[in-house]
């Protein structure tokens, strides 16, 4: 336990001193270019290949871990542009969306590579590639999750019958699509920090700092949620802009806390090559 405690704070004296406020600005405003292009690529996609996929469902899916005072003006302005999405979208604004949303996944990795005390050996091309591939299997992922979403709980229903025991009382429509999008959210952690840097490493290296973003992001989301809507006061300021400009300090929450998860697992690796020193400036 002293050895987690050890890293935990000296993960925090990095990510305070090595400029992690500034790159947590960097990946939160690339990411909020990147999510209306990735999302209503994703989404068009989706809609495309299954006339039978609501929009509804699939934006609740993608938005449903953010809080509701956050995600409804996001949602509103999404299902106002995928409400008139058409084949002219999906192809002729597919490329540019895909170039967009690639620039948030290359700020990510970007931002674990500093965690990680590396220096990335891949050319450009292939970072760059690769930032590209993870947009499009995103893509893939969203559409077949938000579809499993949506049938899985009707599929369920219908071997249960209306009167059967067969579920437990606790499974409901919505614990099933919290827990896929939970398992599609840690994989897409894993997937970050296992794949998007330029030196590999084994799971079982990876999985304390994924757990405690993800833990991080559920408690800081629950709380913001209540800060916004009871303290906040972006409207006075911002005036029309005020949902937006909430999302952008939520995904600086978000992206603050992912970039010290990532510093967790540098000092843990640090730790167990002997170093149990912290790296910051003198």
């Amino acid at each position: 336990m002293t050895h987690y405690i050890l890293a935990l704070r000296n993960a925090w004296l990095r990510f305070d001193t090595e400029f992690g406020w500034s790159r947590s600005s960097h990946v939160a405003l690339s990411m909020m270019l990147a999510l209306f292009p990735f999302c209503i690529f994703s989404l068009s996609l989706a809609g495309m290949l299954s006339a039978d996929l609501e929009i509804e469902a699939l934006t609740e899916f993608v938005f449903g871990s953010w809080p509701d005072t956050i995600a409804g003006p996001v949602v509103r302005e999404m299902e106002a542009v995928l409400g008139d999405s058409n084949l002219r979208t999906l192809t002729f604004g597919g490329l540019l969306a895909t170039y967009f949303a690639s620039n948030g996944v290359d700020a990510v990795r970007l931002a674990i590579t500093s965690a990680y005390r590396e220096e990335d050996p891949r050319p450009v091309w292939r970072t760059r590639s690769l930032c590209l591939i993870f947009v499009l299997g995103g893509s893939v992922i969203i559409c077949v999750a938000g579809a499993l979403s949506v049938a899985v709980p009707i599929y369920l229903q219908l071997v249960s019958g209306p009167n059967s025991s067969f579920l437990p009382g606790f499974v409901t429509n919505e614990s099933l699509r919290t827990a896929l999008s939970t398992g599609v959210l840690l994989f897409a952690v894993y997937a970050a920090h296992a794949w998007l840097p330029g030196i590999h490493r084994p799971a079982r290296r990876l999985l304390p700092g994924i757990l405690l973003t993800v833990l991080l992001w559920s408690i800081a989301g629950a709380a913001f949620g209540v800060y916004f809507r009871h303290f906040a006061t972006y409207s006075v300021t911002y005036a029309g802009l005020s949902g937006i400009m909430g999302a952008l300090v939520f995904l600086y929450l978000m992206s603050a806390i992912f970039i010290f998860g990532a510093e967790f697992n540098g000092q843990l690796m640090r730790q167990n090559s002997g170093d149990r020193s912290v790296d910051v400036p003198k």
